[in-house]
């Protein structure tokens, strides 16, 4: 690689680095093709960016960012998932994905400009991710006007009601 290509990745991943909101760092080692083709297809449909390091590219890249907390993890093989929008998305989708495999290993994590451990990151993929968030958010502020609507409504239909009743016991 000569020195442009060099400064041209760098550039491209310090702009990456800059607007990551999540970034997990995951070792790999032993990896077949298939493997990390699913494993890349989850990233995409999840909008999760992954991209395998060279480390010393990576962190002259990430000096400056929000990365830098875990620059000192690019070392050996290891590849990077990173989310631009939803936090929760690329800790789910990994730590779904390697629940059964040895051959990938979560390292570190940088949430929001802050380092976090392996277990961080379990527990982050156990939380709700933005699309649930915005539903749970949703039904909330849904509950007040259905309940609105029904406080309402109960008067007008106890009153159709009791007239129903009246007319059915008057004789035919």
């Amino acid at each position: 690689m000569i020195k442009s290509e060099k400064e041209e990745l760098i550039k491209e991943l310090n702009e990456k680095f800059s607007r990551a909101q999540t970034a997990i760092v995951a070792e790999f080692s032993k990896l077949n093709v298939e493997t990390v083709t699913k494993l890349r297809k989850k990233f995409r449909d999840g909008k999760v960016d992954y991209k395998v390091l060279k480390n010393t590219l990576a962190k002259r890249a990430a000096k400056g960012t929000p990365v830098e907390v875990i620059a000192q993890d690019f070392v050996g093989p290891v590849a990077i998932a990173i989310s631009y929008d939803d936090v929760v998305a690329p800790a789910k989708i990994l730590v779904d994905f390697i629940k059964d495999l040895e051959t990938i290993k979560v390292r570190s994590a940088s949430v929001q400009g802050r380092r976090v451990d392996v277990e961080g990151v379990k527990a982050l993929a156990k939380m709700p991710g933005l699309p649930e968030l915005r539903a749970q958010l949703l039904g909330m502020l849904n509950q007040p006007a259905g309940k609105l609507v029904r406080t309402i409504a109960a008067p007008g239909s106890q009153l159709a009601r009791v007239l129903q009743a009246n007319v059915d016991k008057q004789p035919k």
